[in-house]
């Protein structure tokens, strides 16, 4: 694979970083802030919500703008709002910061997806794309431990200065690595043309479900190990290296699968991680099965990623890039409300499974909405049974 994959990589890492590493550092984050654990919460799908709304007008705003420069901008920006948060003495502040740094996030995956499709084979789109998506993946296994690590001993800030310094290298790596690359250049109006298929809007919404119950799942997984699996507060960062190594296993996979066929590998994957919420849930107060639970919930959850991505850019030929920043936005608006609806859950006081339940419902209602899309008019499944049927 080019050079070029492992700098848009680096740029994940640091975002992926951003992202998750609060989820460890939620109990610290809550008290020195001196607010509730779920309002510390809301740092997450606040962040979330700030990627939706970045992914696509930031996307839009660079169509024109060369690929490499875009990528650098938005690092600048990331560099910035990590600043404010790790400088943070308030949660209102701390909140600005995760907002600004959110804004970068979704237009750098949506246009270096872009970037890492065209630096290969077309059969081998999706693999490439894992490869940059495998930066978010390795800030779980060894990022997040570490950044939670960091936080514990010297406090949640901390982490956010080596986020911050890790921007600074990310952004050294894209300059050198990374050739410069034209910008669509079509008229922009003409990009938005794409939301007017149905399956790019059903593609969104398998995205939105999808991730979106894996990810409400894992929002409030800190308690779940502690309160309920009965996990020593210190052992959580060591125990998301166990949720990491699936994720890093499962986007790799699942890229090469979805190369090979699409719409079953989406099918299958967001099928048995429904089952693996279920079981995760049940089993939760057994230490060993929460060890294994964890391992396939990143697994399966993550290796729907890379097809996920390349479905929507294969129904929005015509604007590869803001239909790359959409489906990141879609992502992310899954995040917000599976960590809303987990929310909802422990606020009404059903537990610390409940998140797991509630992921498994979500994910369950992608699988619905998945296969729909893939059976209905202009679908890959309508598509082969047609085809099978002519032959």
């Amino acid at each position: 694979m080019p050079a070029a994959l492992y700098a848009l990589a680096l740029g994940g890492f640091g975002i992926g970083l951003t992202e998750f590493v609060i989820m460890g550092l939620l109990p610290e984050v809550a008290a020195d802030l001196g607010v509730t654990d779920t309002t510390a919460g809301t740092l997450i799908s606040g962040y979330a919500l700030a990627v939706a709304v970045g992914g696509i007008l930031l996307t839009v705003a660079l169509s024109r703008v060369e690929r490499r420069t875009a990528l650098l901008g938005l690092l600048i920006l990331f560099i910035a709002g990590n600043l404010v948060t790790a400088l943070a003495g308030s949660y209102e502040l701390a909140m600005i910061g995760r907002i600004i740094a959110a804004l970068c996030h979704g237009a750098f995956f949506g246009i270096g997806a872009v970037v890492a499709a065209d630096l290969v084979d077309p059969s081998r789109r999706a693999a490439a794309i894992s490869i940059m998506f495998a930066g978010l993946t390795i800030a779980n296994v060894a990022g997040v431990p570490f950044g939670t690590f960091v936080g514990q001993a010297m406090g949640w800030r901390a982490t956010f200065w080596f986020i911050t310094a890790i921007g600074a290298v990310a952004f050294v790596a894209i300059a050198l690595l990374v050739k410069r690359t034209p910008a669509s250049g079509g008229s922009i109006l003409a990009e938005f043309a794409l939301f007017r298929s149905g399956q790019v809007w059903l593609s969104m919404a398998v995205t939105v479900l999808g991730y979106g119950g894996m990810f409400g799942a894992f929002t409030y997984i800190a308690f779940t190990l502690t309160e309920v699996s009965g996990f020593a507060a210190s052992t959580v960062p060591w125990l998301l290296v166990v949720f990491g190594v699936g994720l890093f296993i499962g986007n790799l996979v699942g890229g090469r699968a979805a190369d090979r066929n699409l719409a079953l590998t989406l099918a299958v994957l967001l099928g048995v991680l429904a089952v693996v919420l279920v079981f995760f849930a049940v089993t939760a107060g057994n230490q060993v099965a929460t060890i294994v639970s964890l391992a396939l919930m990143g697994g399966f959850g993550f290796a729907t990623v890379p097809g996920l991505q390349m479905r929507i850019m294969n129904y929005a030929a015509g604007a590869p890039t803001l239909a790359s920043g959409t489906n990141i936005a879609a992502f992310n608006i899954g995040n917000a409300f599976g960590a809303w609806a987990a929310g909802l859950a422990l606020a009404a006081g059903l537990g610390y499974t409940s998140p797991l339940w509630v992921g498994a419902g979500i994910t369950a209602l992608g699988l619905v909405v998945l296969l729909a899309a893939a059976f209905g008019r202009g679908g890959e499944f309508a598509r082969e049974a047609r085809e099978l049927v002519a032959a």
